[in-house]
């Protein structure tokens, strides 16, 4: 007999987004990956206290140069620090481990004998996946704000290539900067998903995840590439720069925007319909 007959079942009320990230927000993982991202900002604040204020080097200023001119300096410089690496990390940690950990603690069969839809399944755990990816991203720069504006005071945001912008008008930068960036890590986040719908071991998909998001830097680090650079996701990763100048400019993030988005749609379509047609034992 088919479940859709069931009296009272209701595929949509099926694992409600808030008990799915109720389950996560308690686990280990989430709690240790805030707690670093928490403290990161006070480790860079150490770090200048003891190196001393950063100087130019050859009379060319950068971002890293003018980190402790402001709270809003230091958050940008805080983003500038972690955008590559440590914000890819949570990235495909809450993203590689959703399914897969189901896979590995063999309670995947029983979610969907509850019976959760497989594609219900997925839209909520990818969903939940991403919110706390988004939070995840937005912590660093929102601790480093606070510690930065503590340790350094509250001011204009200076600009590397001169000039400066007003609070008022960098917080509204520093926003833009944030969400592009996770916007940017969509890729990794897809990629992860993907590759938990496939294996069972939670760390193969995470890492599998960063893997291939290392390797596209990489490559982008290839100049013989030329203009086919431009279809790579990490060609991207720091136009938000743009975004930090007396007059903005926005075209390299949307370039980066359409990439991000384009594949990170084929990656979650793949992991959709991968996962329809799985035979699911574990």
């Amino acid at each position: 007999m088919s479940t859709a007959a069931a009296p009272g079942y209701r595929a949509g009320g099926t694992l409600p987004l808030r008990v799915e990230a109720a389950r996560q927000v308690r686990r280990r993982r989430t709690v240790v990956m805030g707690a670093v991202l928490a403290v990161l900002p006070f480790v860079l604040i150490a770090a200048f206290a003891v190196g001393g204020d950063p100087k130019g080097r050859n009379g060319r200023i950068t971002l890293m140069d003018t980190a402790t001119a402001s709270g809003l300096n230091f958050a940008a410089t805080a983003v500038f620090v972690s955008a590559g690496f440590v914000l890819v990390v949570p990235v495909a940690l809450f993203c590689g481990d959703t399914v897969a950990s189901e896979a590995g603690w063999s309670s995947l069969r029983y979610l969907l004998a509850s019976p959760v839809p497989r594609s219900r399944l997925l839209a909520v755990k990818l969903t939940v996946a991403l919110a706390f990816s988004a939070a995840a991203i937005a912590l660093l720069p929102a601790v480093a704000l606070a510690a930065g504006t503590a340790a350094y005071g509250w001011g204009p945001l200076r600009l590397p290539t001169g000039g400066s912008l007003d609070p008022g008008t960098a917080l509204v930068r520093l926003t833009a900067v944030v969400a592009y960036v996770f916007v940017g890590q969509l890729v990794t986040a897809a990629l992860a998903f993907w590759l938990s719908t496939v294996t069972d071991a939670p760390l193969g998909a995470v890492g599998g995840a960063m893997g291939l998001t290392i390797a596209g830097n990489v490559l982008d680090a290839v100049t013989a590439l030329g203009h086919w650079r431009e279809l790579l996701p990490a060609h991207w990763q720091y136009a938000w720069a743009d975004a930090l100048q007396p007059h903005a400019e926005w075209g390299g993030m949307v370039k980066g925007t359409a990439v991000s988005v384009t594949y990170a749609l084929v990656c979650t379509a793949l992991a959709f319909r991968h996962f329809r047609g799985k035979d699911v034992v574990s």
